[in-house]
């Protein structure tokens, strides 16, 4: 008879990232590890092949933390190559369900690398009929002084129903969260079923993207490795994220990100448009 080791049964979930005001469905997961690499992937000296390098790495771990906090787990019975010698060589507790459906959602451009590492992950982690990525191709409009004023949504490839899927949406930036919101609406009102939770993984937000996502969709979960406010006042720069919501700012006059990255599509993909 197999005896159960206690301690597999319930798997403790990663811990909750910095603390802020924003709600409990932002997750600032501003560790050292991913903090370090993301300040290389930022540097003026990275290029490539080392930027993409830096971008696999940083959304493998992404999806890992993601993974550990929102993926449903179940009890599995699993041999170890010690069986052979003791009845006992079996791992007897929880792991990822793998019958659960997850929808990963690349979005052109600079998702789609990120896309592609969530989706090679899962294939690999659950059974793969339960995994589907879909594609949404869609840039920035702006006016003739370079301000950013909406965005453009000109395609997009979806493979089927969302009904009590999860969602991710990984996007490095999180800038002004126009695109976020218009691909979410895209699920919301062109895709058949109700999703389990819709999740936005990023490298990088800024206080007015959890803002705008947050108010538009507040069923959406936010995840982000550094949150960005380098133009907010000294006073709200010295309280926690959050507390002087209305004195953070992380957007510059042409919508681009401070300290941010600089262009991450056109980094990855060695494309200056």
């Amino acid at each position: 008879m197999l005896h159960t080791d206690a301690h597999y049964q319930a798997l403790p979930r990663p811990g909750a990232g910095v603390d802020h005001r924003y709600g409990d469905r932002v997750h600032l997961l501003s560790y050292p590890y991913p903090m370090s690499l993301l300040a290389e992937l930022c540097a003026e000296t990275t290029g490539q092949p080392r930027f993409n390098q830096i971008v696999c790495t940083l959304y493998d771990w992404l999806l890992g933390e993601i993974a550990s906090r929102e993926l449903a787990t179940a009890r599995a019975d699993l041999p170890t190559r010690m069986k052979v010698y003791n009845p006992e060589g079996v791992y007897a507790g929880q792991v990822l369900d793998p019958s659960q459906k997850v929808v990963v959602a690349a979005m052109a451009r600079a998702g789609i690398l990120p896309g592609m590492r969530f989706y090679d992950a899962l294939n690999y982690l659950l059974d793969p009929p339960c995994v589907r990525q879909d594609h949404v191709f869609l840039g920035r409009r702006t006016d003739a002084s370079g301000q950013v004023v909406g965005v453009e949504l000109s395609g997009s490839k979806i493979g089927g129903p969302v009904d009590d899927a999860v969602v991710l949406l990984p996007d490095p930036m999180g800038a002004t969260g126009r695109s976020l919101i218009e691909v979410l609406r895209l699920y919301q009102d062109h895709v058949p079923g109700t999703p389990r939770a819709l999740i936005a993984a990023h490298l990088i937000v800024t206080p007015e993207y959890i803002q705008r996502v947050c108010e538009t969709f507040p069923n959406a979960i936010i995840y982000a490795i550094r949150l960005d406010r380098g133009l907010s006042t000294p006073q709200a720069l010295a309280a926690a994220p959050g507390v002087h919501w209305d004195q953070e700012k992380g957007l510059n006059d042409n919508q681009y990100i401070v300290p941010g990255a600089g262009g991450l599509g056109e980094l990855m993909n060695n494309a200056w448009v």
